[in-house]
């Protein structure tokens, strides 16, 4: 006889599991605790975007995971909307392709968090932050694989993601040729064919190899 598999959690038991380490925070007068991740590490072109919310202790919105874990569109766009009229404060910022060339993707995804968390409304008592350590005054904590870990995480996870794809929409009105409205510059075959066909453009990140070996060797 085979074992017994235990029931999966319900939604509301999810969510309750994504909140541990908010809950331990709020119980040390830590009100106002901010989630922070970033988007677009991995493309080829366009920024990197990130996004700090605070999020009220009775949040508990269906659906909210890792921005990565859902697949449509339509629904990460629905969840952004309801998490912005929903949350105590958040806020979007953006590193460009040229401080990623620059700095290089990894400091580049630091620098737009941290201003993500500097451009908050109201002062966080506590930054939970998705993997990494950040120039910021006030106590936080580096969560690996944060976006399954935390709430507050995952739901700066989608505002990140839908903020960046919306900066991809309009960038694909002034580079036409590339498809950034389909593949957000990430380095899809489609996109790799459209990049050796017609070189990189000004929004292409000109650092990363796929890109960097298609530029004109230099004079000297």
């Amino acid at each position: 006889m085979s074992p017994v598999k235990p029931p999966l959690p319900t939604e509301e038991e999810r969510l309750e599991s994504l909140l541990v380490f908010e809950k331990a925070l709020w119980a040390h007068a830590s009100s106002h605790v901010a989630g922070v991740d970033e988007a677009g590490m991995a493309p080829l072109a366009g920024p990197v975007v990130a996004a700090a919310v605070v999020l009220p202790h009775h949040f508990r919105l269906h659906g909210v995971k890792d921005s990565k874990k859902i697949s449509s569109e339509a629904t990460r766009e629905t969840l952004a909307a309801h998490i912005k009229a929903s949350c105590v404060a958040y806020a979007v910022a953006q590193a460009s392709v040229e401080e990623i060339d620059s700095l290089n993707i990894y400091q580049a995804g630091r620098l737009a968090m941290r201003r993500a968390v500097e451009a908050l409304s109201v002062q966080p008592h506590h930054c939970l932050v998705d993997a990494r350590h950040l120039d910021i005054p006030c106590p936080q904590t580096a969560l690996i694989h944060g976006d399954n870990r935390s709430l507050s995480i995952a739901a700066a996870s989608i505002l990140a993601k839908t903020s960046r794809d919306g900066l991809l929409k309009i960038l694909a009105q002034t580079y036409p040729l590339y498809g950034f409205e389909k593949h957000k510059g990430y380095p899809t075959p489609q996109h790799l064919a459209l990049l050796k066909k017609y070189g990189p453009c000004p929004a292409h990140r000109k650092t990363f190899k796929p890109v960097a070996q298609l530029l004109p060797l230099p004079l000297f």
